[in-house]
């Protein structure tokens, strides 16, 4: 009889040096991301490398609940090959940088090994597309030569391969690693931070006396709360997790169903990543790919973002009516007290800080510093419950965290990025892509939509964003897309995959707390958030919206107006009927192709059809019938 457990006293001797060392690593994460952002980039090897090394060591330290012996000597193994790896490469460092080094068979082993840990660490922390997505880039740097057409390549030994991947700065610790270690970090501790101190209980509260007293007051709150908060977060899944344990099942006892509520919180959440000040993680890369400053990149995200929650509000006021919900009570509303309005300031005025601080010129990662150390003091001073070593804790584990899962996320990504640039595949795709869609911007469009939506399945925004506009971005920017708008609508369409079936990561995560069937929750969270899937069309055929760039008054003016009707149109029309809820939506995705005849009609239709439904359900008015008679 065999045994598949380690003996109760190993287990937890076991278990507490794990501990000790997962904390260990998770204060040596944040404290090395903390310096780098108050100082700067001392070394751009230490902290690209040791960052990353830092980031795996930490998941593969982090504490299990599971008692199996097998996995245990997994992680102590690829623990063994990663240092190994991680020591060599400390060896050949300088010889790397200067070019002067040749690698030798064991180089290129433990490079393999070093990979194969990043995979794995990868899958555990986004999942088994990414993983696949590596995989496939990795066959074809390979094997590529083999194949016939514009897919093959010159050919790529496994020295070359290893040297690209794993000893440059082109692959695995490329640029959009070196972003998340100098930049990104430093936001994930800020809103690690921020919900340690206490700060989403009053954001919260805030929102539900903000928009408590309208008609479905919850389900506005939750969306409010969700926008704040997600901005902060930049991650869907985190967010409902986060917001959604309070707010789905406050919407719930207003009247509304268990599947809606769970669509307005995963459609709430999802949208976080596109809504300024912080933009999650995707602004900070965005602005180092495109080399737009990170000021212009919120402002060109904010009018978008506002369009996309005024409709879920719009949606929301409509199924309330429909439900006959009434307006609640305000004095059952809760109150914000003189305590919650100075704990606000712990958002607030850090918030106030980084704008005022990139306005004057300073680097993100020295605003997101100082935004942390006044949240922290604030936080510290304004709530006793946040101070004690406990509380401190529980923030940097839960930031380092965090940090280790995208460090990894966008390590495996450098793979990819790696094998395009080593083969030319991302020159060729692109090249392909505009001769499949023959020139059409429309067309050109709808495949990266799809891309985005099919790569976004599985894997978090960054990731995503990353691969799609890597391989897709050359050829949209070919036929007069402005950089911004197709960096923007590859970010929409990466954010609006964590609610599309049949993955819909923020779909599931709402699921076990609503009650509800996640596929039904996912579509109708679609539905509710159909203007996250046109805004982006909206903005590359009218590039005013993005305020940024070629922008002209009267087309910015035309463009709202027939953004507003289209919302209009989805959120009335939907609580009509199937084929009202078809007529809207099919004028909707009218109005935001281009056309200025097409978009005048859609609009003439649209309230000709109003006018006659209000007249064919109050009937007609009483002087209209005399006159008939």
């Amino acid at each position: 009889m065999t045994h598949t457990a380690p003996p109760p006293w190993l287990f937890l001797a076991a278990s507490r040096f794990r501990q000790a060392l997962f904390l260990l690593f998770a204060v040596t994460l944040v404290a090395g991301a903390l310096y780098t952002a108050r100082f700067g980039i001392y070394n751009e090897t230490l902290v690209r490398v040791g960052g990353l090394g830092v980031g795996i060591l930490l998941l593969l330290t982090r504490p299990s609940t599971t008692r199996h012996l097998a996995r245990l000597l997994l992680d102590l193994t690829l623990t063994a090959i990663f240092v190994a790896a991680m020591v060599r490469y400390a060896m050949i460092a300088n010889m790397l940088e200067f070019g002067l080094y040749f690698l030798v068979p064991i180089d290129v082993v433990l490079g393999v090994g070093a990979l194969v840990v990043v995979l794995e660490m990868a899958r555990r922390a986004v999942g088994l597309p990414l993983v696949l997505v590596c995989l496939v880039a990795i066959g074809y740097a390979l094997f590529g030569e083999h194949l016939g057409g514009m897919l093959s390549h010159s050919g790529v030994d496994m020295d070359s391969l290893m040297l690209t991947l794993w000893y440059s700065f082109d692959g695995v610790f490329g640029r959009p690693l070196a972003v998340v270690v100098g930049t990104i970090i430093v936001f994930i501790i800020f809103g690690t931070l921020l919900e340690a101190l206490g700060a989403g209980d009053v954001l919260l509260k805030l929102a539900m006396r903000g928009l408590g007293w309208l008609r479905g007051g919850a389900a506005h709150a939750a969306v409010l709360a969700s926008a704040l908060f997600g901005s902060v977060s930049g991650s869907a899944v985190a967010n409902v997790v986060g917001t959604g344990v309070v707010t789905i099942p406050m919407i719930k006892r207003t009247g509304f169903s268990g599947r809606f509520a769970g669509a307005v919180e995963a459609s709430a959440s999802s949208g976080g990543q596109i809504m300024p000040p912080i933009m999650g993680a995707v602004a900070f890369i965005m602005a180092d790919l495109t080399g737009i400053p990170y000021l212009y990149i919120c402002l060109a995200a904010l009018i978008p973002a506002l369009l996309y929650y005024g409709s879920l509000f719009a949606c929301i006021s409509v199924e309330a009516k429909r439900l006959n919900i009434e307006r609640p009570d305000r004095s059952l509303l809760p109150r914000m007290t003189g305590r919650d309005w100075l704990m606000l300031s712990t958002f607030v005025v850090p918030l106030v800080l980084i704008i005022g601080m990139l306005m004057l010129g300073s680097s993100p990662a020295r605003a997101g510093f100082m935004a942390i150390a006044v949240a922290l003091v604030l936080g510290l001073l304004l709530n006793r419950e946040a101070r004690s070593l406990r509380a401190l804790q529980v923030a940097v584990t839960g930031a380092a965290s965090a940090s280790a899962k995208i460090l990894v996320a966008v390590a495996a990504v450098g793979i990819v990025v790696g094998v395009m640039n080593l083969t030319g595949l991302g020159l060729r795709f692109a090249s392909a892509a505009q001769a499949l869609s023959d020139g059409s911007l429309l067309m050109s469009l709808i495949v990266m939509a799809m891309a985005c939506l099919m790569l976004g399945m599985g894997m978090p925004t960054v990731p995503a964003y990353l691969i799609i506009i890597l391989v897709m971005g050359p050829a949209v920017e070919a036929l007069g897309v402005p950089t911004i708008a197709a960096h923007m609508f590859v970010v929409y369409f990466a954010v609006m995959s964590a609610i599309t079936p049949p993955v819909a990561l923020a779909g599931y995560a709402a699921a076990s707390i609503a009650d509800a069937n996640p596929i039904g929750i996912s579509v109708t969270a679609v539905r509710l958030a159909l203007m996250g899937f046109l805004v982006p069309f909206a903005f590359v055929y009218s590039p005013s919206l993005l305020l940024i760039t070629d922008f002209a008054l009267g087309e910015f003016v035309w463009a709202l107006l027939r953004l507003g009707a289209a919302i209009w149109m989805l959120a009335l029309f939907a609580g009509r009927g199937h084929l009202w809820a078809i007529a809207g939506m099919v004028g909707a995705i009218l109005l935001v192709l281009p056309g200025l005849y097409l978009q005048i009609g859609v609009l003439a239709l649209a309230v000709l059809a109003e006018v006659a439904y209000r007249l064919r359900k109050h009937g007609l008015p009483r002087k209209l019938t005399s006159l008939s008679l």
